[in-house]
């Protein structure tokens, strides 16, 4: 069975054993764009959710209405001792069951977007059922009773009644205002038939009850839709984020391989490249050197010398690229020690000094004299430091001039700095020549073109001492590139211990 982790070691293709994980993902995604950009009402595509929110809130809250009808009728049997109570209150626990039941028969079903709709008018048909029982209360009335305090406790109860259902049925759009009509309707006729002020009073107060709580519930259905909106907006995005985060992860991994199996072809090239090239290199010499006999012809000894040119710089070439292979792989192992930046400068100096005088060039030093050894690979530090003076003598014009530094850094390091006055980069370039195999605009026109990786070699180098390099460049006023190792890198020297006693040895014992 596939774990979804490639076992190939020079895989070069990219892995489909993880693609099953972000088809879920993906299909998410273009459901609920497909289903956002679709509807011409957004919010309908809610009315699911909002119906399930209302179904488990009425099962919830389904011991709050029972416990209200007992309470009110017990206070009205106080008050007026009548059965009719007691009717009305089986009346409405029954029709609270049935809501309950229509309620929990939703929940155990899974409803589609076709039967929203239709169960929806289901639940607000049983909100009508309860203001039908309510309606019946509204009707309620005591002969025995002092004064008016059956019209208030009367009034009190629908009160309560329309703040309970407003604030448990909210997610059921026009529950309040369609649940309450019937009682709305009962308390008119009753107003009209009596026309007495306290029952056009309760009906006033009711009526005008049932729109501000309507107009609250339809407030918090709002607020809801609107929090269920961006809920859903910001699912969609950690979707995109999981599927973008997976693609650009599968297209590292193929870099990665991509890049792992090129540097171990080069690797593995190195000595079917570098075999044959010795040979050219050795021959032609051979033939231009005129070591086993004058050429008849000196074409052919200009041939040979052109040949043995032609390999030196393949040669070189193929050095290059697998230098760079061997960092990017991780094989390119330091061999540190104890040196001096100073030194190294000079030597490497005096390296390229003979085609510079060629060029009239002149290479100024400017060293920190008694600069502290650093611990360092000495044949990279070598490497950095010629690519950059063959840089630098190879673009500086006739008769131009180099500066060589080397120094304390503001962070407590050592730098290399070589500034020439050449022709320069123009600063959008940089990055150009910085990348693998990037020139500049300058070097394409100029006739010494190199390989363009002299630059990330160097980069790569300080990078594994920890370093840096910063390249700065005008146009038309020259170039300064500098080599950075930081204070760790720095070997301190440890003052020398001050004279003291000599310890006496102790004597081994022996049990």
């Amino acid at each position: 069975m596939s774990n979804g982790v490639s076992t190939s070691t020079d895989k070069i293709i990219v892995d489909r054993s993880r693609s099953h994980r972000n088809k879920a993902v993906s299909k998410a995604v273009r459901a609920t764009r497909e289903r956002l950009q679709s509807s011409a009402k957004g919010n309908q595509i809610f009315d699911r959710d909002m119906l399930a929110m209302h179904v488990n809130a009425v099962l919830q809250s389904a011991s709050i209405m029972p416990l209200f009808i007992v309470l009110v009728t017990a206070i009205g049997v106080y008050l007026n001792p009548d059965t009719g109570l007691f009717a009305w209150a089986l009346l409405m626990l029954s029709v609270h069951a049935i809501n309950v039941l229509l309620a929990r028969r939703a929940s155990r079903k899974e409803i589609t977007a076709i039967e929203t709709r239709k169960w929806r008018n289901r639940l607000l048909a049983a909100q009508v059922l309860v203001g039908f029982g309510w309606a019946l209360f509204s009707f309620q009335s005591c002969n025995t009773c002092a004064g008016d305090s059956y019209y208030f406790y009367k009034g009190a109860v629908l009160l309560f009644a329309i703040s309970i259902t407003a604030m448990s049925g909210f997610m059921l759009r026009l529950g309040v205002l369609f649940g309450f009509l019937p009682m709305i309707a009962a308390l008119l006729a009753t107003a009209i038939l009596s026309r007495h002020v306290l029952d056009i009073g309760l009906t006033a107060i009711c009526a005008v009850a049932v729109v501000f709580f309507h107009y609250i519930a339809d407030r918090l259905y709002r607020s809801n839709l609107t929090l269920m909106s961006y809920q859903s907006e910001k699912d969609d995005l950690i979707a995109e984020l999981e599927v973008a985060k997976s693609m650009s992860d599968e297209a590292r991994r193929r870099a990665e391989e991509a890049n792992l199996a090129k540097s171990r072809f080069l690797a593995s090239m190195s000595h079917e490249l570098r075999t044959p090239l010795n040979a050219i290199l050795g021959f032609s010499e051979v033939m231009n050197s005129e070591v086993l006999g004058p050429l008849a012809n000196p074409t052919y000894r200009e041939y040979a010398g052109d040949i043995h040119r032609s390999g030196q710089h393949l040669l070189n070439l193929i050095n290059e690229i697998l230098d760079l292979s061997r960092i990017e792989a991780g094989r390119y192992e330091l061999s540190e020690e104890a040196l001096s930046l100073l030194e190294i400068a000079e030597d490497c100096i005096g390296m390229v000094q003979l085609r510079a005088r060629a060029k009239n060039i002149t290479i100024r030093e400017q060293f920190e004299q008694q600069l502290p050894q650093v611990w360092a690979d000495e044949k990279a530090l070598r490497q950095v430091l010629l690519n950059l003076l063959s840089n630098a003598v190879k673009f500086t014009p006739q008769g131009g001039e180099i500066t060589v530094k080397v120094g304390w850094t503001a962070g407590g390091g050592q730098y290399m700095a070589i500034k020439d006055n050449g022709p320069g980069i123009p600063e959008d370039e940089i990055p150009v020549v910085l990348s693998a195999f990037g020139q500049g605009s300058i070097t394409i026109k100029s006739a010494e073109q190199g390989t363009g990786l002299g630059l990330p070699i160097v980069q790569a180098i300080l990078a594994k001492h920890d370093g840096q390099f910063i390249l700065r460049s005008k146009l038309r006023e020259g170039t300064e590139a500098i080599a950075i190792l930081p204070a760790t890198r720095v070997l301190q020297s440890v003052p020398a211990v001050a004279d003291a006693p000599a310890v006496e040895r102790r004597r081994r014992s022996f049990a």
